[in-house]
């Protein structure tokens, strides 16, 4: 009786949703459906922070504060969530008596940018199609 209930019950599920790209990943947001981008790095600052760093091995808290053109809050608060997800790594230090973070792309940050790249250039290539 339970195997049919079982079947009942199975027969009646929606059937699991394909995989794709956008499939969550440790360290990244979970994306719902292949529509949804990356919130983490989609973020104007967090997706600036990732591309700059993804060109340049590493970046001081004061360079990417320069780059970005904004405050010591918004790097320090858009860098902290980059680095609670596993997207970037910060590495703290003196120089002399003067403290000095710097900021390293991750792999699995670097794997989260090419995703959110490759999705992007997806829906911009659907764009493109859709229109005649």
């Amino acid at each position: 009786m339970a195997d049919r209930a079982s079947a009942r019950r199975s027969a009646t599920e929606p059937p699991a949703a394909p995989a794709t790209a956008l499939q969550a990943v440790p360290g990244q947001a979970p994306a719902t459906s292949s529509l949804e981008l990356d919130r983490l790095i989609h973020e104007r600052i967090r997706l600036a922070i990732v591309s700059a760093l993804a060109v340049t091995p590493s970046l001081t808290f004061n360079e990417l504060k320069q780059i970005l053109g904004t405050t010591d809050g918004n790097v320090s608060v858009h860098a902290r969530k980059l680095e609670d997800a596993g997207y970037i790594e910060c590495r703290k230090s003196f120089l002399g008596r003067v403290p000095r973070t710097e900021y390293a792309l991750s792999q699995a940050g670097r794997s989260a940018l090419e995703r959110y790249l490759a999705h992007m250039e997806d829906l911009i290539r659907m764009t493109k199609g859709a229109t005649p």
